[in-house]
């Protein structure tokens, strides 16, 4: 979810479900060590919130996953999975399944750094290494090393020949691969991702393995992680209108723009908030617009908001 989970989506995200685990957007070694910015920044209302790593020296990703625990973060997780050609260059990703080695000593020298969990989020497989015997051998090694949770995005990767966005897309999605692993290995935790849009695949496939990440679909359609808690944990909603969780966030876009920060940075996380509600079109529209005007505030949120709304229900626009 590069470019796309930052912690003003976050933020967001904590206002829908005060259950579900965030993770953020994956930020490389060389970011944090050799970077002007502070790519650590993050809200203290995001807790439980994971910080998501790219790297493949143990030594820099061990410095950096201190500096993690040092900043407040729940988990450590260390990506393996991302196809995009701009992070292969620098040998980290799904690259990286091919080195199951390489990745036990980065985890090795994660948890020897911090007291917090370190994860790994990976594939099912990179180009023809995508036998279910090739994917065991990768957890045993990485396991062995101390990592007992597994994030599985249920396909392979393709790092030649395909996009990081046709990488989500084209190979095909293999669960039961995902469920295998955890018949193999019941002691471990295993965390299914790819292609999930609604609770009954969720529930379906907490039938078979720990837990469900879902990335796309809770960005897009943000107001799904509004039932998260009621749907998995039994607790009310924090928030049960889409125009309340709006009246929540304008606070946090006002202190924004007071630090130097512009509307855009988070309204544009909230572009998908009426998805599939009548007139929903031109509260995307209007955003679109208007947000990212230089001198835009919280008031183009609110005229939006009544943008939308002015539509006579004849005229609705979906």
């Amino acid at each position: 979810m590069l470019d796309w989970t930052d912690r003003h989506y976050r933020y967001m995200a904590r206002l829908l479900s005060q259950t579900t685990l965030l993770y953020t957007e994956m930020v490389t070694t060389g970011a944090i060590i050799y970077g002007q910015g502070d790519y650590l920044q993050f809200n203290m209302e995001e807790h439980p919130v994971a910080l998501q790593l790219g790297g493949r020296d143990p030594h820099d990703l061990a410095f950096c996953a201190k500096k993690g625990e040092q900043y407040g973060y729940d988990e450590i997780n260390l990506n393996v999975g991302c196809p995009s050609s701009r992070v292969q260059n620098g040998g980290i990703g799904a690259c990286l399944m091919k080195e199951p080695q390489q990745v036990a000593d980065c985890v090795a020298a994660m948890k020897a750094a911090v007291d917090i969990p370190v994860t790994v989020k990976t594939r099912i497989g990179v180009d023809n290494e995508d036998s279910f015997e090739a994917l065991c051998h990768f957890i045993e090694t990485v396991h062995a090393q101390g990592c007992d949770t597994f994030i599985i995005h249920a396909r392979k990767a393709w790092l030649k020949g395909l996009s990081p966005k046709q990488n989500r897309d084209i190979p095909p999605l293999n669960y039961p691969s995902v469920y295998q692993l955890k018949q193999c290995y019941p002691h471990m935790n295993f965390v299914i991702n790819g292609g999930i849009t609604n609770f009954s695949e969720i529930h379906a496939h907490l039938t078979q393995v720990d837990g469900v990440m879902v990335g796309r679909e809770a960005y897009s359609q943000p107001w799904l992680l509004s039932q998260v808690d009621t749907e998995l944990c039994g607790i009310a909603p924090q928030v049960t209108e889409r125009e309340a969780l709006i009246e929540s966030m304008l606070p946090y876009i006002e202190q924004h723009l007071k630090q130097g920060g512009r509307v855009s940075h988070c309204t544009r996380h909230m572009i998908g908030l009426f998805q599939g509600v009548p007139n929903g079109k031109r509260w995307r529209r209007y955003l679109s617009e208007h947000a990212t005007n230089q001198n835009a505030g919280t008031e183009i949120i609110t005229d939006a908001l009544a943008y939308m709304k002015a539509v006579e229900p004849q005229q609705a626009l979906t």
